[in-house]
């Protein structure tokens, strides 16, 4: 099986939240803007939700009740889910995930929300290529033990293409094999990363899935 983050490892929309972030902040300066932007480009993987109860409690001082949190994160999916349908793929990833489905089970492990996910896919077209689909509110952490149990799969028949700490540490938890999607918006972060790496997916090496038994790509 292959996990696919979505936001900077399918499509190049990772700049597309950061806008709607932005937005939503404005009202409170630029400082906070600043902020909300920094931990958001850090913290690819991690829901709306959360990032919106943090942004309140740690940068604004302010406590937010899960109504006034819910109606933020459906301003942010009013400003987000046009473009990140329309937002260009990752070189050579559309190739990838139609040959590789023909050999593994894909799935897509998200922090936006699961039926929000769902759409876009069916937007872009590429939803049948999925054998399942995982969103916030559940973590990454939950997602691959979901993929593992449900779908009888050994760890090491697992790899994530993700961009995020949340990502690489999802992986890490479950001892799967992990590669990090390097791009403009990440790369200072991962400056010292020493895993595997990919800047697109036109040429993936050999090795890069490796299971007990042989080599697969």
């Amino acid at each position: 099986g292959i996990i696919f983050d979505f936001d900077g490892v399918i499509a190049e929309s990772v700049q597309v939240k950061t806008d709607a972030f932005s937005a939503l902040y404005v009202p409170y300066g630029r400082d906070i803007v600043s902020k909300v932007v920094e931990h958001h480009e850090a913290n690819g993987g991690m829901s709306r939700f959360e990032k919106i109860r943090l942004y309140h409690g740690s940068f604004l001082n302010k406590s937010i009740t899960n109504k006034e949190i819910t109606d933020l994160a459906n301003q942010f999916s009013a400003l987000v889910i046009d473009k990140v349908i329309s937002a260009p793929y990752v070189p050579g990833v559309l190739e990838y995930i139609q040959i590789s489905h023909k050999n593994y089970k894909l799935f897509i492990s998200t922090g936006t929300p699961t039926e929000e996910m769902k759409l876009i896919l069916i937007g872009r077209g590429i939803s049948q290529y999925f054998s399942d689909i995982f969103g916030s509110p559940e973590k990454k952490t939950d997602h691959i033990n979901k993929i593992i149990f449900k779908y009888g799969l050994k760890r090491e028949e697992l790899l994530f293409f993700g961009d995020s700490d949340s990502d690489k540490n999802a992986a890490a938890f479950h001892r799967v094999q992990f590669v990090l999607r390097l791009h403009s918006l990440n790369q200072n972060h991962f400056g010292n990363y020493t895993g595997k790496t990919i800047k697109n997916f036109n040429y993936i090496p050999s090795n890069i899935f490796q299971t007990r038994k042989k080599n697969k790509c």
